[in-house]
């Protein structure tokens, strides 16, 4: 009865005897629809399994309908595929868990040395300074000896003075009291016979007359801003895909709230609170600005300069530094991210680019003589460099320029039509001046990513060009098929996007 019944009739019924052997019978499922129905079929157009009812009134028009066990030696060998596949990817997964367990124990390890280090670094920087301590010390030492001996020596010589002038008065009053006249004669006679001059005078000239430890609080402060204990190098899984093909991402107006048509000429991203802040400068309008994504809305800011502003470069997190050519000035601005005017620097040259070098140095570019300067934060010129090539200087309008990861310094010239690379020392890495296809007419701004890959504006013909790190030519990524025309000014993100100034705009292009 069991057997006969259609909900029971596909389960196991066996005897009782623990003799007897079990033989696994197939599962046998029912349809849904068709409660008496087995379900033998399937429906390869549906990809579904239906019963022979079902096949009759709902896939009679379906092209292929098949028994599910013919089919079972197929769906086993792709189920084989599968459960290899996901062994191997499993067994990859327990390879990578495995290498970054053991990565995790490393970089543990390293943190804790790199700690090490730090201290280190720091206790050597101490160790200096408490030599530096040490030495003025010792210096102050012999100077306070020497003065106070010279002191004592004065009162010394003071009080012998004033017993010598002392015993002379007694003995001109024993003369004046005496009642011989030639008494007061011999006295009056030998008066000028004192030797006065064997008296040390305690007014002598050339002695110390005080010691003072003058601190120079600017060039401490300078000192410790250049102080470079190391740096910690963070290195991350880049963003920034020198293959792909750049998207417009976005653009930015740059002429809102302006009279007059704007000039954009240099460009940089600052992060500020975590909000990325594109910082230009404006030549047209005089003005430095800056634009920037709060609450979802976009907000600028505008910082009027008395005259046209040229080079932008990044000093610190929230600072940037500008040059103004024709009142001979380099302003440096606090970006909050609206903008603020720190300080006004006066300078001996007229200077179009500049890039930051440390916190308390820039190297700016001069066409009048033309040169790379480096410059302290008060305008002082540390070292001019004016590189020659067959006894000609190479430089003749350094108007963009750009710091490497390494440090070199990147030089576009637009009069020599030239890309340059040079230490800040001044000696020439490479000089990048091809003929043919890969000429540059008219290079303007340049950048660099951390991986050393060196990006550069040809105003003329409209694109941006590609370099290695060594200064060979890699492609165009840009040209005036992507709307590249009158660009300037060029600048990267830490997301892998590309700025590059226009007349009016700044577009934006995604890069990853």
């Amino acid at each position: 009865m069991h057997n006969r019944h259609p909900s029971s009739r596909h389960h196991d019924v066996v005897g009782m005897s623990p003799e007897v052997k079990v033989r696994r019978r197939r599962q046998v499922f029912m349809c849904k629809d068709h409660k008496d129905e087995v379900i033998k079929l399937m429906c390869k157009d549906c990809k579904k399994a239906v019963c022979q009812t079902c096949c009759i009134i709902y896939h009679r028009n379906c092209r292929c309908v098949v028994e599910i066990e013919s089919e079972i030696s197929a769906m086993k060998s792709e189920l084989e595929k599968n459960k290899h596949n996901l062994l191997e990817r499993c067994a990859e997964i327990k390879t990578l868990v495995d290498k970054l367990k053991t990565t995790s124990k490393e970089e543990s390890k390293h943190y804790l040395q790199m700690e090490s280090d730090i201290k280190s670094a720091t206790n050597k920087a101490i160790d200096m300074l408490k030599q530096k301590e040490k030495k003025l010390l010792i210096e102050l030492k012999e100077m306070s000896y020497k003065h106070i001996g010279q002191l004592k020596a004065d009162i010394e010589s003071g009080e012998m003075s004033v017993q010598v002038y002392q015993q002379q008065a007694e003995v001109i009053d024993q003369a004046l009291q005496s009642e011989s006249d030639m008494d007061v004669y011999e006295m009056y006679q030998g008066r000028e016979a004192v030797d006065v001059d064997a008296v040390t005078d305690v007014k002598e000239r050339g002695r110390i007359t005080r010691t003072v430890f003058r601190q120079d609080t600017g060039q401490l402060s300078r000192a410790l801003d250049d102080l470079q204990l190391g740096e910690i190098d963070v290195q991350y899984e880049s963003v920034l895909d020198m293959k792909a093909t750049p998207m417009l991402h976005n653009t930015i107006n740059a002429t809102v709230g302006d009279t007059e048509e704007a000039s954009l000429l240099d460009i940089t991203v600052v992060v500020v609170n975590g909000v990325d802040t594109v910082v230009f400068t404006d030549g047209n309008n005089k003005s430095v600005k800056s634009f920037y994504t709060s609450n979802d809305k976009v907000c600028h800011s505008k910082l009027r300069l008395r005259a046209r502003p040229s080079g932008i470069t990044r000093l610190k997190h929230n600072q940037v530094a500008v040059t103004v050519p024709v009142s001979r000035q380099i302003v440096t601005v606090e970006v909050n991210p609206d903008l603020v005017l720190l300080s006004t620097i006066t300078t001996s040259k007229k200077y179009f680019g500049i890039t930051s070098l440390t916190p308390s140095t820039v190297a700016a570019g001069s066409d009048s003589p033309p040169c790379i300067d480096i410059l302290d934060m008060t305008g002082h010129v540390m070292r001019s460099i004016s590189p020659l090539c067959n006894g000609n200087n190479i430089l003749q309008r350094p108007s963009f320029l750009c710091t490497m990861s390494k440090g070199n310094i990147l030089v576009s010239d637009c009069l020599s039509t030239c890309v340059i690379c040079l230490t800040p020392w001044g000696d020439v890495v490479f000089t990048y001046s091809p003929t043919g296809a890969t000429a540059l007419e008219h290079p303007v701004g340049i950048t660099a990513t951390s991986t050393g890959d060196i990006l550069v504006v040809d105003y003329f013909l409209g694109r941006v060009i590609h370099l290695t790190e060594s200064g060979k030519f890699v492609r165009n990524i840009l040209t005036s098929q992507d709307g590249i025309e009158d660009s300037t000014g060029l600048c990267l993100d830490r997301c892998g996007n590309m700025y590059v100034c226009m007349s009016n705009v700044v577009k934006i292009f995604s890069l990853h």
